[in-house]
């Protein structure tokens, strides 16, 4: 099972850009489905972006949907979220989690979370 380190969070202002990366410990990371989701305060926790474990095949919320773009390096470990044009509403705690098998948007079927990196969006 991997582990997943999220970072890259941080303040940034509408419209800008800020790029989340999240490195996988553990073996076997190309098997994994891999995705992102975000708790904003108050909220429950939302699925942003999956991509599946070959990188063929991406899904998004409605929410990011031409705005975020979710790409992976297996020879890294590394999957990650580029976040464009961000909204005040974007602002959360974002979430990279692991899971063998078909992407769900699901969260509970998500084995493996990291702890999260807060990104904030000024109006």
């Amino acid at each position: 099972q991997v582990q997943p380190v999220e970072s890259g969070g941080g303040l940034v202002q509408a419209g800008g850009s800020l790029k989340l990366s999240c490195v996988a410990s553990g073996r076997l990371f190309n098997i994994y489905t891999m995705a992102w989701f975000r708790r904003a305060p108050g909220k429950a926790r939302e699925f942003v972006a999956s991509i599946t474990k070959s990188g063929d095949t991406l899904d998004y919320s409605d929410s990011v949907k031409d705005r975020f773009i979710i790409s992976r390096d297996n020879a890294k470990n590394s999957v990650y979220l580029q976040m464009n044009r961000l909204k005040p509403e974007d602002t959360a705690v974002y979430f990279c989690a692991a899971r063998t098998g078909t992407p769900y948007r699901m969260w509970e079927t998500y084995a493996s979370w990291g702890q999260g990196t807060q990104v904030t969006v000024s109006s």
